[in-house]
């Protein structure tokens, strides 16, 4: 009981302000180790999935619309201010860790999903036979209108009895492989998939509307913003590559705190060109990782494969 009136607490002090509450420190500012800086820069992946499975809890650090607003006005006077891309940096690398750790359960949610290789080998063998059999049936209908040409009824008469069998035996592998393919792997009974948002694992026998539940949740949603945020993230740091250049070959000192300090522009501008490249390499990842899915997803169908 302690825990649950403790995250009450909590919630109340992010919706009415911790002065509301009577709890906080006049002299807090928004530089202060005990402000959430994702707070400041942007959105609190805590408040993003409250009342889901996956809740993180109250932010262990204050969110205070006064401070929040007092940032944005100190980073508008002073923008190019160091402090300012510190706290930008760290809420990047808070949002692409929290991204990461999903993508790694949707990993590991798929390897779950997935076939046995005895499973793949049969599926395999099945289609190739079906491919043989088409190859067969479609070397017979021309056999079939070359002996029609000829006047030899009875050798066409016997071509199609054969061609008919080999349609029902292409027929009874169609049959095989849907079957093999419904029930095989994890997923076999339920005939499951992962949301390649979120995680979430969904039924194609899922109604519209419980997928429209799904896709309108909060969960799904809050990760949806997420994922939103790193590609609005890199659209900015590709922009500031690009105009780099030109601003180096200026020679024009920076303007704010970090121009008072001899060196401070070099030693940062390296930094940052540091951090930015191991973010960028982390992005290519997370992107590559997203492509491999589709991938996958679009060589797993064939056409003994039924489509939901």
């Amino acid at each position: 009981m302690g825990r649950l009136a403790e995250m009450q607490r909590k919630l109340l002090e992010q919706m009415m302000g911790p002065e509301a509450m009577g709890v906080a420190n006049a002299n807090l500012t928004w530089s202060d180790e005990k402000v959430c800086r994702n707070f400041l820069c942007g959105t609190c992946p805590h408040t993003l999935f409250t009342n889901t499975k996956m809740d993180l809890g109250a932010c262990p650090k204050s969110h205070t619309e006064r401070l929040k607003t007092e940032f944005l006005a100190a980073k508008e006077a002073s923008p190019n201010d160091p402090i300012f891309n510190r706290f930008q940096m760290e809420y990047e690398a808070n949002i692409f860790a929290f991204v990461d750790e999903c993508d790694r359960r949707i990993r590991a949610a798929h390897r779950r999903l997935e076939k046995t290789p005895e499973e793949n080998a049969k599926t395999t063998n099945l289609m190739r036979e079906i491919a043989e059999i088409e190859l067969a049936i479609q070397g017979g209908t021309e056999k079939i209108e070359t002996l029609g040409e000829q006047g030899k009824v009875e050798e066409s008469m016997r071509e199609m009895a054969a061609i008919e069998a080999l349609k029902s035996e292409k027929a009874d592998k169609e049959r095989e492989l849907q079957q093999l393919t419904d029930t095989s792997g994890a997923s076999g009974h339920q005939k499951l998939r992962v949301c390649d948002v979120c995680g979430a694992y969904l039924s194609v026998l899922d109604s519209d509307r419980r997928l429209a539940d799904h896709f309108g949740g909060k969960m799904h949603l809050g990760y949806h913003e997420l994922r939103k945020l790193l590609d609005k993230f890199k659209e900015e740091r590709e922009k500031r590559k690009a105009t780099a250049p030109s601003s180096g070959l200026s020679g024009a000192p920076a303007a704010g705190g970090a121009a008072s300090r001899p060196g401070g522009d070099y030693r940062s501008s390296r930094g940052d060109d540091f951090r930015d490249r191991d973010r960028d390499r982390g992005y290519e990842r997370h992107s590559a990782r997203y492509d491999d899915r589709r991938r996958d997803r679009e060589r797993s169908r064939s056409p003994g494969r039924r489509r939901y």
